[in-house]
């Protein structure tokens, strides 16, 4: 195991341009990992100076891979909100209410992908998670070409619902996602250990989102990707913002259980997706049965107007092949889970237009 003190010293002796110290000496390593053969952190540049600090990111990783014992590394380059502009004391009339969310600036979507799908939901515990990466399977399994961004920054599951192990590659300026049961994919969770906390602020979390979606290799001129489906983190917060700003998308899917503390969240979800222009393409009830409950997203999605696409019963085997790296629906093709993927990716499928 490399000590967290070789790995300070090493990147002591990258000078920060603006100050003429060491990383670490100067308060610029945020956040930093060190697990077994890997280590990472998040390099904060100062407000607009990332363009600076590109060259220090690289000879950062550059002394990271020569200690002896780290194989991979991983920097983040990550830039400090700009001071906010001082206010009066007064506001007019016109002042926008600033606890709304704001329409999406117009940007560029991830290069050669058709399709952005987003998988959201209210609030954790409720299997966004297992339904986005079998919601993808069941995508792939009609012949699209799909993979998975794991946006979860906190808790990324990716690795474990796939199967996944191991830093990506990085080549011409791209990161090649990894390969699973036929889904390209990238998570955070590739690059630190399983039980690491990302202990991040919101602007460096959204960065590494940022980065994710828009370095990754996706697809090709020859081969683009016919969608890309992301796994937000739960909530209305930084990351989902951080998204919709960066890239168009083409749609969201809510996925909520039958209980009412969990469609009050669901609500809000979709209030957000509203007033941001994104298309709420339906909601999906996990955990459906006796447990929970049943029909609880039926009858919301009606009072919203909007599709309700199905619902998943609380079923062993579905967790059961997430922990074993194999979704269901690729396990067991011909079951009833399975087939009730099928159904929802057709109507996500038609209303995308792919």
């Amino acid at each position: 195991m490399v000590e967290r003190s070789t790995v300070l010293a090493a990147l002591d002796r990258v000078i920060d341009p603006r100050s003429g110290q060491g990383l670490a000496t100067a308060g610029l390593v945020q956040g930093l990992v060190v697990a077994e053969d890997r280590a990472g952190f998040a390099l904060e540049a100062p407000a607009g100076q990332t363009a600076l600090y590109a060259p220090v990111r690289d000879a950062a990783e550059a002394a990271l891979r020569a200690i002896a014992g780290v194989s991979r590394a991983s920097v983040v380059l990550t830039a400090e909100a700009a001071p906010a502009p001082r206010r009066t004391a007064s506001l007019s009339p016109a002042a926008v209410d600033q606890g709304r969310a704001k329409a999406p600036v117009p940007t560029d979507r991830p290069a050669h992908v058709r399709r952005v799908l987003a998988v959201a939901s209210g609030k954790g515990g409720v299997g966004k998670s297992t339904v986005a990466v079998n919601l993808a399977a069941a995508l792939a399994a009609r012949g699209l070409l799909v993979g998975v961004l794991d946006a979860d920054v906190y808790g990324p599951s990716l690795p474990t619902m796939l199967g996944l192990s191991g830093q990506p590659a990085y080549e011409d300026g791209a990161i090649v996602p990894h390969i699973a049961h036929g889904l390209k994919a990238m998570s955070v969770g590739l690059l630190t250990k399983a039980d690491d906390a990302m202990i991040w602020r919101g602007p460096m979390a959204s960065q590494a989102i940022t980065q994710m979606l828009s370095q990754t290799r996706w697809g090709t001129a020859e081969t683009p990707l016919d969608v890309l489906v992301v796994d937000l983190p739960p909530g209305t917060g930084d990351v989902q913002l951080t998204l919709i700003q960066k890239t168009p998308l083409d749609g969201a899917v809510i996925v909520t259980t039958p209980q009412e503390v969990a469609l009050a969240d669901a609500r809000r979800a979709h209030t957000l997706f509203q007033r941001v222009g994104v298309p709420t393409l339906g909601l999906i009830e996990n955990m459906s049965g006796p447990v929970f409950g049943q029909g609880g997203a039926q009858a919301e999605a009606d009072r919203l107007s909007i599709p309700f696409l199905g619902d998943l019963p609380l079923e062993v085997a579905l967790r059961q092949a997430g922990d074993a790296g194999r979704p269901l629906a690729i396990a067991d093709p011909d079951g009833e889970i399975a087939r009730r993927f099928a159904s929802v990716a057709g109507r996500i499928v038609e209303a995308l237009g792919l």
